[in-house]
């Protein structure tokens, strides 16, 4: 068993409550410094490029139109004229019904385009295919391999790119997992989330934002699967900055002890179908099961962002009462239209600004 712990007092409050019927209480004193949050125009590639107020707004705003739409059934036509461009080199269905569905929800026009319909990188560049989609639409969400391709879109457009996922990041799923912990548990700030599985980009982008919300991060992954270097350097010093605790091991039960939240993901995700056999083998005892809750906090929860396969967590965790993948599944549509309108529009959330 092996371990690096960097700890640190937490300074932070409790943040953040979405959760319906809550909205009138907790309010926040601190809506000057709302007020300097500008999301409009911006890209989002990565969480790591967005700091504390700014990410804590995109989850005001989908919370915040979910309320609005879902609960006070409202017809919010925020994005009326508008048009996005949809580029996905691999399928999803989450990615893809959210943003399709909340695009359109929203009054806008949603286009879709796999690797038969756009040339991007292959007979086309991608300079050249972000310079025409800048005149053809609004925004463009782009689930790629390469994070690259994201990078020289952003390069060359002259309107916002989304990270609908790459091989580096996957942010707009963190969002979704935030914004269903926030409505379980009234508040972020002092939460403990435990990811036991591979070190892959759901989980470098957890590391660019837990901190930031005041959350505790601890990570176990087999030897050889650890995220990458860089992107640790950059958590270990968000922790520090922030007055989190971050904890890296291999040892699974380290990890989930004394945790509100347990999280995995696929081990073997698209592209790497070929190391399914060893990677299947190299993760023997990370499957999450009862017995891994057990030493967890009395009121933990479990997260997935799917699709799950049965060696990643077992029936009994996955379809029990502690399970939020569902509810965190809906949440992909709220977060990704929150995002969507903070990045076209000025839109200021109708529901009172919760407390932090």
């Amino acid at each position: 068993m092996t371990s690096r712990l960097l700890l640190i007092k937490n300074p932070l409050s409790k943040c953040l409550n979405f959760s319906h019927c809550r909205f009138t209480r907790g309010f926040s004193t601190g809506v000057a410094d709302f007020d300097q949050v500008k999301l409009k125009g911006r890209s989002f590639l990565t969480l790591k490029d967005f700091n504390s107020e700014e990410i804590k707004r995109l989850l005001w705003v989908s919370g915040d139109l979910k309320h609005q739409i879902k609960h006070e059934q409202q017809y919010l036509p925020l994005l009326q004229g508008k048009s996005i461009a949809m580029i996905f080199e691999k399928r999803s269905t989450r990615t893809r019904m959210s943003t399709e569905t909340g695009f359109a929800l929203l009054g806008g026009h949603p286009c879709f385009l796999t690797s038969q319909d756009i040339h991007l990188g292959v007979n086309e560049s991608s300079t050249d295919t972000a310079r025409v989609l800048s005149g053809l639409c609004d925004i463009v969400l782009a689930r790629v391999y390469s994070h690259s391709t994201l990078e020289e879109l952003d390069k060359e457009a002259s309107i916002p790119i989304i990270n609908g996922l790459s091989d580096l990041y996957h942010p707009i799923q963190i969002l979704a997992d935030f914004l269903t912990l926030q409505e379980h548990y009234g508040s972020l700030s002092g939460l403990t989330v435990s990811w036991i599985g591979d070190g892959n980009n759901v989980l470098h982008s957890f590391m660019m934002t837990a901190a930031k919300l005041g959350v505790h991060l601890k990570i176990a992954t087999p030897k050889g699967y650890e995220p990458e270097k860089r992107v640790i350097e950059e958590a270990q010093r968000l922790s520090k900055q922030h007055g989190t605790q971050l904890v890296l091991t291999t040892d699974p039960m380290e990890a989930a002890y004394g945790s509100n939240v347990l999280v995995t993901d696929t081990w073997v995700s698209m592209g790497q179908e070929e190391e399914k056999k060893k990677r299947v083998k190299d993760f023997e005892g990370y499957q999450i099961t009862m017995q891994t809750g057990s030493v967890a906090k009395p009121d933990w929860t479990f997260l997935h962002c799917l699709p799950r396969k049965m060696e990643e967590v077992d029936d009994h965790v996955f379809y029990s009462s502690r399970s939020l993948v569902f509810p965190e599944a809906e949440n992909r549509k709220w977060t990704i239209m929150g995002l969507m309108v903070s990045l076209l529009t000025d839109y200021t959330p109708q529901i009172p600004m919760p407390k932090f």
